[in-house]
């Protein structure tokens, strides 16, 4: 049911679509920041990161072969960094259910999924980020286990 997602327009599309549906919560809270109706990669930069092995994206596909969700995940690694730790950390940059597959458990698989490959991998931790605004999103997060690791704050002066 979960696998990495390819280069093929079916895994294309549906992934442009989900990432439309992260977009549009994002400006329903955020539309001092978020555009409405933009796409955040072009074809092109999609098939780019679908070929990165750097960049793995997760699709959890349902039996009727339909994509339902993914995970962008980005491995990250700070080797001889002058204060950081050479720890091997998978960034999960996105995370999303199709709003008509929600509360089928489908995020805490892809999640769980997540987590078995970083492990394989060595990784030493999952880390992500959330918007404040996206209170369902860190209810879900924080129902997995999660906790805050760093806390980004801002003043808006308009």
């Amino acid at each position: 049911m979960i696998r990495q997602a390819q280069v093929a327009p079916k895994d294309i599309e549906k992934i442009h679509d989900l990432l439309s549906q992260v977009l549009n919560v994002h400006h329903a809270a955020r539309p001092d920041l978020f555009k409405s109706g933009a796409r955040k990669y072009t074809d092109e930069e999609l098939t780019e990161i679908l070929e990165d092995p750097k960049r793995p994206i997760f699709v959890y596909e349902n039996e009727d072969g339909e994509i339902c969700g993914y995970a962008f995940c980005v491995l990250q690694q700070h080797l001889n960094n002058n204060i950081l730790t050479d720890i091997k950390t998978l960034y999960i940059d996105d995370l999303c259910v199709d709003q008509n597959a929600r509360h089928q458990r489908i995020g805490h698989q892809l999640y769980d999924y997540v987590c078995k490959y970083a492990k394989e991998i060595g990784c030493y931790n999952v880390t992500l980020n959330v918007w404040a605004d996206n209170t369902s999103a860190l209810k879900f997060y924080e129902s997995l286990g999660l906790k805050p690791q760093k806390i980004g704050m801002e003043k808006i002066l308009v």
